[in-house]
């Protein structure tokens, strides 16, 4: 009989990252995790995955890696020094945010390192990761697919498949897409909170204004009670995360000869409030950039 278990690697344990490995675990596969900081791998071992030492340990015997780390280039960083244990012939399940211009030196590390690349940035914070509801956005060839399917229905909700070809970025131009419609949705939601208290409007009374119409959101409810409740933290998309894709949507916009004025003028307020010393705080922190 064939062990439907799988043997998976999870490099980076953040926000996403833990909840990931967790869910992956609890569909009953083996789960090795590593992080830069060794604490954030320990209440993973605790519900049954293994913490390595490093990168290299981490994959020594995955049959998929799956990579959530803070952008490109410590992607690239990390999966170098994952190097001596690394497979020929592993899927690399890549989801990690990073650039349209980065996709092709992923590909080509990809290739380098012997790997079967799948592109897979998912939609999704703490919450919908914590569950297991992630929206996964992924690019690869048929055969690869089938291979990262259990780990992909382990953290996902959905799979949207954008192409066959990792190394083209279909699934980055549609992740930066959809993070430029939830930076700008945070956004307004903040400047909404701060015009109503400026101008000595009950923000309550703004949600009863638009309540039940196409103009209500559960987004914008859930972003406000966290700037008028002071819950900003734990994040679910925290400052710094939010400030760097940011900058790619604008930088993407612009190397296709587009100015989107929204969102360099959100990339500038979350740049203010990571400035303030807010980088580990939800995202809805922007709130503070017009103070």
């Amino acid at each position: 009989m064939t062990d439907s278990k799988l043997n998976v690697a999870v490099l980076g344990t953040g926000i996403m990252g833990a909840a990931m490995a967790r869910n992956i675990l609890r569909a009953g596969h083996r789960v090795w995790v590593w992080n830069r900081d060794p604490a954030k791998t320990e209440p993973l071992a605790e519900e049954g995955a293994t913490r390595a030492a490093d990168p290299a340990e981490a994959v020594a015997a995955a049959d998929v890696v799956l990579t959530m780390l803070y952008d490109a280039a410590a992607v690239d960083q990390v999966m170098r020094q994952a190097r001596p244990g690394v497979k020929a012939g592993t899927a690399w399940i890549q989801s990690t945010t990073v650039g349209v211009q980065d996709v092709p030196a992923v590909a080509a590390l990809a290739a380098e390192l012997g790997l079967d690349l799948v592109e897979a940035p998912v939609s999704g914070t703490r919450a919908p990761a914590e569950a297991g509801q992630l929206l996964v956005l992924a690019a690869a060839p048929e055969p690869v697919r089938q291979r990262v399917a259990p780990v992909l229905d382990a953290i996902g909700a959905r799979t949207i498949w954008t192409g066959d070809d990792p190394s083209a970025g279909s699934a980055a131009r549609l992740k930066l897409v959809v993070n430029s419609w939830v930076i700008a949705a945070s956004n307004a939601a903040g400047e909404a909170v701060a015009l109503a208290q400026a101008l000595g409007v009950d923000p309550g009374q703004f949600l009863d204004v638009v309540d039940g119409g196409p103009l209500d959101l559960p987004y914008l409810r859930m972003k406000m009670d966290l700037i008028l409740n002071d819950t900003l933290e734990p994040a679910s998309f925290a400052v710094d995360t939010a400030c760097k894709d940011a900058h790619l949507i604008v930088d993407a916009a612009a190397e296709h000869g587009l100015k989107l004025d929204g969102a360099e003028a959100f990339a500038a307020r979350l740049d203010r409030v990571a400035g303030q010393g807010r980088g580990k705080q939800d995202m809805a922190a922007a709130y503070y950039a017009g103070r």
